[in-house]
């Protein structure tokens, strides 16, 4: 079989008329029980694409009426119902007759968890809701609070009872569903926005020009090191190499028994060298 099935593109995009198209879908005929069956055993036995697009048509409506039940999360229906179509094809495709369930039953799921996907991406600029957990608070919260404001203990305890979850995850997404995004330069183009984030969370370090200017001084600096470390002779570029610039370093003992000398000697060979090193960069 395709790895796609697509009916119709006009059907499947609501567009910009929304009515236009939940009327066209509702004048499509329902299947009987039979006409199902025959239908899914010849895309499912045969791979036939025609009994695939009856299948995705005859279902549109049951796609319209699940988008509706999310209107409440401020998206588009329209956006809601192209998603939810998505998970009625994904359906359709791994729909087995053989399961002895209506396809509705089987489909309702991969349409749910298309615009549960669109709706959890879209809703807010940062997400709400990551874990399983969250997941199952984000959809049902709402629904499961009995009045309007803050819930109490006691109604925060009932609702993590009845959805499986903590009472202090609970409190959390009640927190974020009622949170909303701010801009961050503000919503007006004049100095009288004090309250944008940009005018209290403006990072001083993060400069560009700073950063560039430091940037440039570092190199340039590097570059007199390197100058400077050429002009020593080969004995304090080993000492330094070694005392300093390796991965493992040499202590002065060890040193001073490869060079033959004092412990002593090598310290003061170290530190003329470092000596030189400073006159020749420029701070």
């Amino acid at each position: 079989m395709s790895s796609s099935i697509i009916p119709s593109v006009d059907v499947l995009s609501p567009g910009a008329n929304l009515e236009a198209y939940i009327q066209a879908v509702s004048g499509i005929a329902l299947l009987s029980v039979e006409q199902e069956k025959e239908l899914a055993e010849r895309l499912f036995y045969e791979e036939d694409l025609d009994a695939a697009r009856q299948l995705v048509m005859a279902h549109l409506r049951f796609v319209v009426y699940v988008a509706r039940s999310y209107s409440g999360y401020g998206l588009s229906e329209a956006d809601l119902i192209q998603e939810g179509n998505v998970g009625l094809m994904k359906a359709v495709k791994r729909f087995n007759p053989e399961f002895g369930v209506r396809l509705v039953s089987f489909a309702v799921h991969w349409i749910k968890a298309e615009m549960h996907e669109f709706i959890l991406k879209n809703w807010r600029i940062v997400k709400v809701a990551t874990t399983k957990a969250q997941r199952k608070l984000f959809f049902n919260l709402r629904g499961s609070k009995k009045r309007l404001g803050w819930m109490n203990e006691n109604e925060v305890k009932y609702v993590a009872g009845e959805l499986g979850v903590e009472p202090h995850q609970v409190r959390l997404m009640e927190g974020r569903l009622a949170s909303q995004d701010e801009a961050f330069d503000g919503y007006n183009d004049d100095d009288e926005d004090f309250a944008s984030p940009a005018r209290y969370l403006e990072d001083t370090d993060s400069n560009p020009a700073d950063i560039t200017e430091f940037q440039r001084q570092a190199l340039g600096q590097q570059k007199q090191l390197q100058a400077a470390f050429q002009q020593l002779d080969d004995r304090a570029q080993m000492i330094l190499q070694r005392r300093w610039l390796g991965d493992q370093k040499s202590t002065l003992h060890e040193l001073a028994e490869e060079f033959g000398v004092s412990a002593e000697r090598i310290r003061q060979l170290e530190q003329n060298a470092i000596k030189k090193l400073r006159k020749h960069i420029v701070p």
